[in-house]
């Protein structure tokens, strides 16, 4: 049975496509086991997630302080939203569900928000006092509000209404794939949304994750804004060593 030192936990990162899990250094801000992704069941109801999420725990033999991000806005342990997830999930304590199954100290937060505390403590926005605003472009657009690195959970930036439409629907990365855009067109509407963002937050600093940050060289030096820019440091763990951290945090208060 795994239960390392107490400077570990276990995060579990959950999302549309895929479901990733390992036990992080809390201390380095790094995972202290090789990853183990599961592709998410179809349909991604709660009872199916949950067993991927067992069955992460279960292979890692571990026991003990569980984080897991998960893809909606999240009150008390309770999902008042889905998104890229079963819409069974609205209204479901997901806390009581994995805790249920996996028999650990669990809890769980928004993916983006966990993203968000991991780049505060480890990441891009490490030091970085005032506001700072983390988004992951990917399938939408997540949104993690920092300030002085203290986190204001679930606030769904990507769902700005932006020249009539739903900002992430224009601006996403899923937007940029399906329409086949080029990164010099896809980066003038992330230019065009982080400057609505701006005018609404005034930033210290953006923070920009998701898969597309792999290859930030080739849109963020294109972007024209006053607020500087940095690509997200800990790409495809952040959610895990967020979730990890949360967890550890809740139950050492």
């Amino acid at each position: 049975m795994t239960r390392m030192r107490t400077s570990t936990a276990f995060g579990v990162d959950i999302g549309g496509s895929g479901i990733k899990g390992a036990i992080v250094d809390l201390e380095k801000g790094d995972l202290a086991t090789e990853r183990v992704k599961y592709l998410t069941p179809n349909p991604s109801t709660p009872e199916l997630v949950a067993k991927v999420v067992a069955r992460l725990v279960k292979e890692a033999e571990w026991t003990g302080e569980l984080g897991a991000t998960f893809p909606a806005v999240i009150k008390n342990g309770v999902a008042k939203t889905a998104a890229n997830v079963d819409k069974s999930w609205i209204g479901t304590d997901v806390d009581k569900i994995f805790t249920d199954i996996t028999h650990c100290d669990v809890t769980v937060l928004n993916d983006a928000d966990a993203a968000g505390v991991a780049e505060a403590r480890f990441g891009a926005a490490k030091g970085v006092d005032g506001v700072v605003i983390l988004l992951t472009f990917g399938t939408g657009i997540g949104s993690a509000l920092l300030l002085d690195g203290q986190r204001v959970p679930n606030t769904e930036l990507g769902h700005l209404e932006l020249d009539g439409y739903d900002a992430e629907t224009k601006a996403s990365s899923a937007a940029k794939d399906n329409e086949g855009l080029s990164y010099k067109q896809w980066a003038k509407r992330v230019q065009r949304y982080l400057r609505h963002v701006e005018n609404l937050f005034t930033p210290d600093l953006f923070v920009v994750g998701g898969g597309v940050s792999k290859h930030a060289d080739k849109w963020v030096p294109l972007l024209e804004i006053s607020t500087p820019v940095k690509s997200a440091q800990l790409l495809n763990n952040a959610g895990i060593v967020g979730a990890a951290m949360a967890a550890h945090e809740k139950f050492t208060d």
